[in-house]
């Protein structure tokens, strides 16, 4: 009796595996090779909007997500260096927007798993970068900013949302930041439709700011 080869057989063992996303936008983000062409700011939104910070063991009927999380850093950077440009502030708003993408690991299991998820981290940043006419990597001072208010953001979160004591977050987070009310707000778990609409939003000023300030021939560092 011949052999037949039946439909849906499995692919060859040999076959290289899938490393690339299809977003609801349509596009499809290669990891390996990220194209500034297939990254678009709903896309980004949409997923940050619904990737918990803390792995989800925060408090609250709502999630809080990585699209808060990085509107909460960027006011706190403005706390921190209201003379920052633009550029800078576009830059902290988008420090973890590759996480539409790879997920909001907590530190402790990055650290298990060294350095591969760094790496396409940092490749799908420098291209999200890029798409939206931002130096990449992000410059020192964008980065350096983005860390400081990162940091201040951990120890507030972790104190109100995540069940720190004020003792362990000062022990691995410093010692708290002074916050306005206002900002401290960004820090209120939200519905996952108001915090895409948040971020985009955010986005959409500072960009148009970016995008005035080059038409006008006026810097914006």
């Amino acid at each position: 009796m011949a052999n037949t080869v039946k439909s849906g057989a499995p692919k060859s063992k040999t076959a290289p595996p899938r490393v690339w996303q299809r977003m609801l936008s349509g596009r499809r983000l290669d990891l390996a090779d990220p194209s500034p062409l297939d990254i678009e700011i709903e896309d980004i939104a949409h997923g940050l909007a619904r990737v918990a910070r803390w792995n989800g063991q925060t408090l609250g009927p709502h999630i809080y997500s990585v699209a808060q999380h990085s509107l909460f850093v960027e006011a706190i950077a403005d706390t921190l260096s209201p003379q920052a440009g633009v550029r800078v502030r576009l830059a902290v708003l988008l420090h973890d927007a590759a996480e539409y993408v790879v997920g909001d690991m907590i530190s402790p299991f990055k650290a298990m798993i060294g350095g591969s998820y760094r790496e396409t981290e940092n490749r799908i940043l420098d291209a999200t970068m890029r798409r939206f006419g931002l130096p990449a990597p992000m410059t020192r001072i964008a980065s350096a900013l983005a860390k400081k208010a990162d940091r201040a953001a951990a120890y507030h979160e972790a104190t109100r949302l995540a069940g720190f004591t004020p003792a362990e977050a000062r022990e691995i987070f410093g010692d708290p930041l002074r916050l306005s009310s206002a900002v401290l707000a960004l820090a209120e778990p939200m519905p996952i439709d108001a915090a895409k609409a948040a971020f985009l939003a955010r986005f959409t000023a500072l960009d148009r700011a970016l995008q005035a300030g080059q038409s006008d021939g006026n810097a914006t560092p």
